[in-house]
This record gives C-alpha cells, sequence and structure tokens, in this order.
C-alpha cells in the first residue's frame, strides 16, 4: 500500500520562501490596474458626456440635428428640456435634448430627401 502515498523525508529545515509578492509590488500592481481603469474606462467616457452636454447647451432654433433614434429634423423650438423638430412639412414632433447626437450641417437633409 505504500506505493500509492509518497512518503516524504525531511532533510533538514527547507528555507523559507514568500507566499506571493511584497507589499509594495501589490500596491504597485493596484496603481497600475488604477491608472489603466482611468485611461481606459472613466476618461473617455467623461470626455464623451463633455462634449454631448456642451453639443446640447449650444443647440439653437434653425440647426439641423440628428436624434438616437436615427430622426433627422431642424429644430423650431428649444425649451430647457425639449425641443420641436420638424421633420417633414407641417410635421413636427418634440424629442428631449439628450436624444439629440449630432448637429448637421446646413443644408444636409435637403440632400437627403
Amino acid at each position: 500500500m505504500s506505493f500509492f502515498i509518497s512518503q516524504a523525508v525531511a532533510e533538514g529545515a527547507a528555507a523559507a520562501q514568500p507566499a506571493g509578492p511584497s507589499a509594495v509590488g501589490q500596491l504597485v500592481m493596484l496603481g497600475g490596474f488604477v491608472l489603466i481603469f482611468y485611461f481606459l474606462l472613466w476618461r473617455p467616457q467623461s470626455k464623451r458626456a463633455k462634449e454631448h452636454k456642451d453639443l446640447i447647451g449650444n443647440i439653437g432654433k434653425g440647426d439641423e440635428v440628428a436624434t438616437n433614434g436615427g430622426m433627422l429634423g431642424k429644430i423650431t423650438a428649444v425649451t430647457d428640456d425639449y425641443v420641436a423638430l420638424e421633420i417633414a412639412d407641417n410635421t413636427e414632433i418634440k424629442v428631449q435634448k439628450v436624444a439629440v447626437t449630432a448637429v448637421l450641417p446646413k443644408g444636409t437633409i435637403k440632400s437627403v430627401k
């Protein structure tokens, strides 16, 4: 039965080895992960949010815009939270300002029709 169990024979005290990286190494790794998270996720997202906030703050009557639903229209009225879009002749809808994703160059809607 001894061939199933490997027999360990101690030949003196074995040198103690650390179980993992040192505390400084762990802090460096944690700092590296925080930097990666910041530069790859948090910073680009906050930059996009700032650009969208500026876009929404600068839209006005007469601008041609695209919404996140794919609607193209010309702004006819602006309130605090909503804009009125003319999507066709005598057809007007109201959408939230945050739904506006892009301001288009003048004449884009006519070129699409």
